[in-house]
C-alpha cells in the first residue's frame, strides 16, 4: 500500500511498518497460556518483532517493481495450531497470479519469500507450486518463518505474526541486498 501511495503521487515518502509480539496471539486467539497446553508440531510460535521501511519515489534501492493483492483461499482448515496450512493455498494463488502477471518464472528471482508459512506451510506450498506446474527451487525459496529461529529453539512449525516477516526482510534480506548478493526478490508477506 506504501509503495501504490508513493507510485500515485499521493505521498512523496511513506513507511511501512508492522509488529507482532509474542503471546497476543496466543492470549487472545489460539489458547491460553495459563491453560498450560501442549503445542501441537503443527503450531508456531508469534515473533516479538518490529520492522519498518521508508518508501520514496527516488533513492538508492532497492525498488519495488511489482504489486500482486493475494486473496483469501480457505481450504477448509479448522485448527488454530495450523495456521501455515490454512495460508499456503492463499500464498499460491498469489505466487501463481504474479507469475502469469509478470509473465515470469520462479527462475526469474534469486529468492522468493514467504512471510510465516512455517514448516508446514511451507512444504504445502511447494506442494501446490508442483501442481501448478511452477516447481519453486528449494535452495532459492525461503520463509521468514524458518529463518528466524534456529532449530535448537524448538519452536515446532517455526515462527509466526508480521514482525516475523517484518523483522527478516529489514535485517537479513536488506543485508544480502546491500552485499550484492540479491537483486531481484519475490517477498509475499
Amino acid at each position: 500500500l506504501s509503495a501504490m501511495a508513493v507510485d500515485g503521487g499521493f505521498a512523496q515518502t511513506c513507511a511501512a511498518v508492522t509488529s507482532s509480539h509474542f503471546c497476543s496471539a496466543e492470549r487472545q486467539y489460539r489458547f491460553p497460556l495459563e491453560y498450560g497446553a501442549f503445542r501441537p508440531q503443527s503450531a508456531q510460535w508469534t515473533v516479538t518483532g518490529s520492522g519498518a521501511v521508508v518508501l520514496a519515489k527516488d533513492g538508492p534501492g532497492p525498488y519495488i517493481t511489482h504489486c500482486t493483492i493475494g486473496k483469501i483461499r480457505d481450504k477448509g482448515i479448522k485448527d488454530a495450531n495450523n495456521m501455515g496450512a490454512a495460508m499456503a493455498p492463499a500464498a499460491a494463488d498469489t505466487l501463481r497470479r504474479h507469475m502469469e502477471d509478470t509473465a515470469r518464472t520462479p527462475a526469474d528471482y534469486d529468492l522468493i519469500i514467504t512471510g510465516d508459512l512455517g514448516r508446514v506451510g511451507h512444504d504445502v506450498l511447494l506442494t501446490l507450486m508442483q501442481e501448478r506446474g511452477m516447481p519453486l527451487d528449494p535452495s532459492r525459496y525461503i520463509d521468514c518463518g524458518l529463518e528466524i529461529f534456529t532449530p535448537e529453539q524448538d519452536v515446532h512449525a517455526g515462527g509466526s505474526g508480521c514482525g516475523c516477516s517484518a523483522v527478516t526482510l529489514c535485517g537479513h534480506i536488506f543485508r544480502r541486498f546491500q552485499q550484492g548478493e540479491l537483486k531481484r526478490v519475490l517477498f509475499m508477506a
